[in-house]
This record gives C-alpha cells, sequence and structure tokens, in this order.
C-alpha cells in the first residue's frame, strides 16, 4: 500500500469511527434561567468529573428545562439552609443513577454557593435534583460512618435569587427530612443553558415530551 493510500485509508477509518468527543473544559458553566432571576454555577469537571457529567447531561438533553425548585430547607437556630430543585419524581426525565463522589474524594465541601447532588437513602443513588447551599452545611461533608454527598459546583451569579427561593413560604406538611421544607408554590426552571464546551446530548428517548404532546 503506498503512502497516500495509508493516509486515505487513515482518513476513511476516522471518518468512520468518529473523533473522540471533546473533553470537558475544567470549569462549565451553566446558567438556569428561573422565575426568580437567573443562577449561574460553575462546575469542577476536574475534581468531580461523574457528577458533572451526569449534571451537564441533563442539560445538554434539556431535562432540566420546565423542572422547579421544589424545596427550601431554613435552619431554625442560624441563618441560612439550601435549596433544592431539578425533575423532582418524574421518572421520566430520569437517567441512570449515579455513583456517589464524596467530599473526602473530590475535596470540594459543602460552603456557601456550594452546588450538590442530592440523592436518596442510598450513596450510588443521584440523579437530576441537586441542592444549593446558603451558608456552610459542613452536615452533608463525608465523614466516618457516614458517606455524604456529591458537592460538585458552585454559584458565580444569582446567590440573591438563591436566598430569595430560600426565602419563599413553604407547606406545614411533608414527611421525614422534608416536613415543612415543600415550597407551596415551586419556582419553574425555564431552561438551563450550557455556557462552555460543547454540548453531548444523551441520544436517550425524551419520554416527557412525548406525553405532553400524545396529551
Amino acid at each position: 500500500m503506498t503512502v497516500m493510500r495509508r493516509v486515505a485509508f487513515s482518513v476513511l477509518c476516522g471518518a468512520l469511527l468518529g473523533a473522540a468527543p471533546a473533553p470537558e473544559p475544567p470549569i462549565v458553566r451553566v446558567r438556569l434561567v428561573t422565575a426568580a432571576g437567573p443562577i449561574v454555577i460553575a462546575l469542577d469537571t476536574r475534581r468531580a468529573p461523574r457528577t458533572s457529567a451526569n449534571f451537564l447531561a441533563y442539560v445538554d438533553d434539556g431535562r432540566l428545562d420546565g423542572t422547579y425548585f421544589y424545596r427550601a430547607s431554613r435552619r431554625k437556630t442560624s441563618p441560612g439552609g439550601f435549596v433544592q430543585g431539578g425533575i423532582g419524581t418524574d421518572s421520566h426525565r430520569m437517567l441512570d443513577r449515579l455513583p456517589l463522589e464524596p467530599t473526602n474524594v473530590t475535596g470540594i465541601k459543602h460552603l456557601d454557593a456550594t452546588v450538590s447532588m442530592a440523592r436518596y437513602d442510598r450513596p450510588d443513588s443521584g440523579s437530576g435534583n441537586f441542592s444549593i447551599m446558603v451558608g456552610p452545611n459542613p452536615s452533608l461533608d463525608a465523614r466516618a460512618g457516614f458517606p455524604g454527598y456529591a458537592a460538585f459546583a458552585h454559584v458565580i451569579a444569582g446567590m440573591d435569587v438563591v436566598k430569595r427561593i430560600l426565602a419563599v413560604p413553604t407547606r406545614p406538611g411533608g414527611d421525614g427530612a422534608f416536613k415543612g421544607q415543600m415550597i407551596a408554590r415551586p419556582i419553574p426552571i425555564v431552561r438551563a443553558v450550557r455556557l462552555d464546551g460543547v454540548a453531548k446530548p444523551t441520544g436517550r428517548l425524551k419520554v416527557w415530551q412525548m406525553l405532553r404532546r400524545i396529551g
């Protein structure tokens, strides 16, 4: 095979196989456009790569568009707490469950303006829900006998919006840790927009959109 033919063959193979996806920048910003105002967060893809990739998959697929901030957890003894939002219990928007990246591995602590992946009782159960800290919440960090939660980003603009959401009225009911923390009129997340890097949609079915069209 001549040199020119080898080059042409290599180019053809590359075209057939497709180029490898571009790596994410070390920091990827995402704008959350909410009914209370915009919030811009910066994802730390270097220290929390799996959690950041999971969040970006929800953004790039549009799975966070039309969701809500639905929880305002206010501390009783001091100012602050956290707000929680995302897909809630909408299984039609859910991707695969996410393995935990604990704070003692990533080094990202639950400080003021930190964004953390919400999860269920099992450590490896994160999905499309997240929390934003108002003031430090070290009780969410990993420690002996407690795996903690996966902090992966921080707010770089819009903490005034986060604080407004934290202050909205909540319902008196609810179960367990959610008691008295569910927002009476949830705050819509109109859309989530990636500001850095290249979008990488999952290509998976958008069942919630299909059901909306049917309805």
